[in-house]
C-alpha cells in the first residue's frame, strides 16, 4: 500500500519515541487523523474538548517527563486555539511539537475558508516553524522540528496543507538536490560543562563570600544531591522560585522555601542579607527580591548563555548543564566554618513553619483556603504529581504543600496563565499511569477548561481535582486593591455546583465547607476509583498575604477600603482576625 504524507509524518513521530498526541479532530487534519487511526497500537491519540487544552497537555507532558510533547489541531481556528498553551511551553522551556492543518496548497493566498497565515501566527512562539510542501518534504521537517524543540527546549510548529496530507510519496517529485534519506531521528541531549578557568573563577567568588544564598530554579530539578552538597559546604540556604519547588524537597534542612509574593519570610531575609548569590537554572523575573547589587556578588549556572546576567549583575557566568556543572564546581568549594548565616535561616524556617501550622489549623467558617491545602498535603503519595493554576491557589500550594523527594510539581511559571492545572494533571496521569496525579485549582481557572474533566472520564484517568471555591477571581481582586488602591471590580463569579458537574460528567464529587469536613472529603476523593473532585468552599475575603507586607501595599489596601470597596467591613475583620490568630500561634 502506498504511503501518504500523513503516514510518513506519524511513522516518523513514532521513530522519535512519541507515544501520545493530544488534539481535536477537524477537516483540516483528516489525513493525519487517518494515519493515527491505523497506528493505534503504537501511538495514542487523546481527544480533548478544546485545542488550548491539547497544547497545555503537551506542555505538561514535556515538563513532567522531559520528553517531547505533541499536540494536533486543525487549520484556522483550531490552530489559533493552541497559542496560549504553546506560549506556556515557550516561556517555561518545555519541548513541544505543534502539528496543524492548512487549507489546500493551491488555494493558499486566495482568502479561502479557514485560511490563516499560520507561519506568521506561530513566528513568535516557535523556535522552528515550517509548512510541508509535499509528501517527500515531511520526514525532513519532522526530524528537524523534533530536534529543534528538544535542543532549544521550545516549541516547533509544522503545518501540512490538507490535500498534501493524502499525497503519496511516489507522486511528489523530488528536486535534483535532494538525496533520499538524508536526515536521521538520532538525537541526544547535550551535557555541557564550562571550562576549568571559569569554574575556578566562580569558586573564587563563592569561597570569598560569608553569606551565600543558592537560588535554585526549574533547571536545577534532578540535581538535589549537588545542591545540598553545595549548601552544606558553604553554609548556604537554598531559596526556590516556584518552578524550582521540586529542586530540593521542602523538608530539606537547607531550604527556606519560596521567594517572591508567594514566598517565605526567611527567604526574603536571606536574600536581603546575602553577600554572595549562586543562581542555578533560574530566570526568576522579580528583580526586587534579589540582593542589592552593591552588597552582593553573583555566580550563575545556566544552560542557555543568553540568560547569564539577565536578572542580576553576576561576576562569573557558567554556561552548562546544572547538575554536571555543580559536579565540577564542588571540588573547588571550601567548607565554610562559620554556619551562623545558615543557622539563622534555619531558625527562621522553624518559626515560619510554626506560623503555617497555626494558619492551617484555623477553625473559622467560612473555611480558610490554607486548611484545605494543608489537609491535601497530608494525603499525597510519596510519588504524587501536583499541578496547580495561577491565582490565589498558587499561594496556598506554594506554602502548604510540602513537596517530598520523588514528588513532581508544576504550574504555568513565566506566562502565569490561568487554566493549565487540569490539563497538566491529565497529561501527568497519561505519562505515569501508576502514580497519583492531583490538580489543585481555583474555581476561576477550572471553569475556563472544565470540559477536560469529561476527557478524564472518557479515558478513565483517575485524576483527583481539588477546586478551591471562593466565587471570585481572587488574585485579580487583591491586585486591584493592594497594587493600585482601587476597590474590586468585575471579579465576582456566579457560583457553580461542581459536585453536580462531576456527576453530570459521569464521575463523582465531594464537598466540604467546614474545617472538620476537609480531610474526610479529600480522603473520599482519593479512594474513588476513577476521576473525582472536591469542591472546597472557602472564605472569599482571605487575602494571599506576602511574607512581609510593605508599607506601600498597606497604604494601597487602606485606600481601596476608603474609596468604596464593597466588602470593606468583611475584609478588615478578616485581616484583624488573621493577625490575632497568628499572635496566638506564637
Amino acid at each position: 500500500m502506498a504511503r501518504t504524507a500523513a503516514d510518513v509524518l506519524v511513522d516518523r513521530l513514532i521513530d522519535w519515541g512519541v507515544r501520545v498526541v493530544f488534539g481535536l479532530p477537524g477537516d483540516g487534519i483528516n489525513g493525519i487523523m487517518e494515519a493515527l487511526r491505523t497506528r493505534q497500537d503504537r501511538i495514542r491519540f487523546v481527544q480533548v474538548r478544546h485545542e488550548e487544552s491539547a497544547a497545555f497537555m503537551a506542555c505538561g507532558y514535556a515538563k513532567y517527563t522531559g520528553r517531547l510533547g505533541v499536540c494536533l489541531a486543525t487549520s484556522g481556528p483550531g490552530a489559533i486555539h493552541l497559542l496560549n498553551g504553546l506560549y506556556d511551553a515557550k516561556m517555561d522551556h518545555a519541548p513541544v511539537l505543534a502539528l496543524t492543518g492548512q487549507t489546500y496548497h493551491d488555494l493558499i493566498g486566495t482568502q479561502y475558508q479557514q485560511e490563516v497565515d499560520l507561519l506568521s501566527l506561530f513566528k513568535d512562539v516557535a523556535v522552528y516553524n515550517q509548512m510541508a510542501l509535499g509528501a517527500g518534504h515531511v520526514q525532513a521537517l519532522v526530524d528537524a522540528g523534533c530536534r529543534a524543540a528538544l535542543s532549544h527546549r521550545g516549541v516547533a510548529h509544522i503545518t501540512v496543507p490538507v490535500d498534501l496530507q493524502e499525497q503519496e510519496i511516489e507522486d511528489d517529485e523530488r528536486s535534483s538536490k535532494k538525496v533520499e534519506g538524508h536526515t536521521s531521528d538520532v538525537w541526544r541531549p547535550p551535557t555541557v560543562v564550562p571550562c576549568e578557568n571559569d569554574v575556578r573563577a566562580a569558586a573564587g567568588v563563592l569561597n570569598a563570600g560569608a553569606r551565600t544564598v543558592i537560588l535554585a530554579g526549574q533547571g536545577a530539578i534532578g540535581a538535589a544531591s549537588e545542591l545540598e552538597q553545595l549548601a552544606d559546604l558553604m553554609g548556604a540556604p537554598i531559596v526556590k522560585p516556584l518552578l524550582g519547588k521540586a529542586a530540593v524537597p521542602d523538608d530539606s534542612p537547607f531550604t527556606t522555601g519560596g521567594i517572591g509574593l508567594l514566598g517565605t519570610e526567611p527567604s526574603e531575609v536571606a536574600m536581603e542579607e546575602a553577600d554572595t548569590l549562586l543562581m542555578v537554572g533560574t530566570n526568576f523575573p522579580y528583580m526586587e527580591f534579589y540582593p542589592k547589587h552593591d552588597q552582593c556578588r553573583g555566580v550563575q549556572i545556566d544552560a542557555e548563555p543568553s540568560r547569564l546576567g539577565l536578572r542580576f549583575p553576576i561576576s562569573v557566568g557558567l554556561c552548562g548543564d546544572a547538575r554536571a556543572t555543580m559536579q565540577v564546581l564542588l571540588p573547588h568549594i571550601h567548607r565554610r566554618g562559620n554556619r551562623a548565616f545558615l543557622e539563622k535561616a534555619q531558625a527562621g524556617m522553624t518559626a515560619w513553619r510554626a506560623l503555617m501550622r497555626t494558619q492551617a489549623a484555623r477553625d473559622d467558617v467560612p473555611m480558610k483556603p490554607q486548611v484545605i491545602a494543608a489537609a491535601l498535603n497530608g494525603l499525597l503519595a510519596d510519588d504524587a504529581i501536583i499541578s496547580t493554576d495561577s491565582g490565589t491557589v498558587t499561594t496556598w500550594v506554594a506554602r502548604y504543600v510540602e513537596l517530598k523527594r520523588g514528588q513532581l510539581f508544576s504550574c504555568s511559571g513565566n506566562l502565569a496563565t490561568m487554566a493549565p492545572g487540569l490539563p497538566y494533571a491529565i497529561a501527568a496521569q497519561i505519562a505515569y499511569p501508576g502514580r497519583q496525579s492531583v490538580a489543585f485549582v481555583g474555581d476561576g481557572g477550572f471553569t475556563m477548561l472544565m470540559g477536560e474533566f469529561a476527557t478524564a472520564v472518557k479515558y478513565r484517568l483517575p485524576i483527583k481535582v481539588v477546586i478551591v471555591k471562593n466565587n471570585v477571581l481572587g488574585m485579580i481582586k487583591w491586585e486591584q486593591m493592594v497594587f493600585l488602591g482601587n476597590p474590586e471590580y468585575g471579579v465576582s463569579l456566579e457560583p457553580i455546583d461542581f459536585v453536580k458537574f462531576a456527576e453530570a460528567c459521569g464521575a463523582i464529587g465531594f464537598r466540604c465547607e467546614r474545617p472538620e469536613e476537609a480531610r474526610p472529603a479529600l480522603e473520599a476523593m482519593m479512594l474513588a476509583e476513577g476521576p473525582a473532585l472536591v469542591e472546597a468552599i472557602v472564605d472569599p475575603f482571605e487575602p494571599p498575604m506576602p511574607a512581609r507586607v510593605k508599607a506601600k501595599q498597606a497604604l494601597r489596601m487602606a485606600e481601596s477600603l476608603a474609596r468604596g470597596e464593597p466588602n470593606r467591613g468583611r475584609i478588615a475583620l478578616t485581616l484583624f482576625r488573621n493577625k490575632v490568630s497568628d499572635l496566638k500561634g506564637h
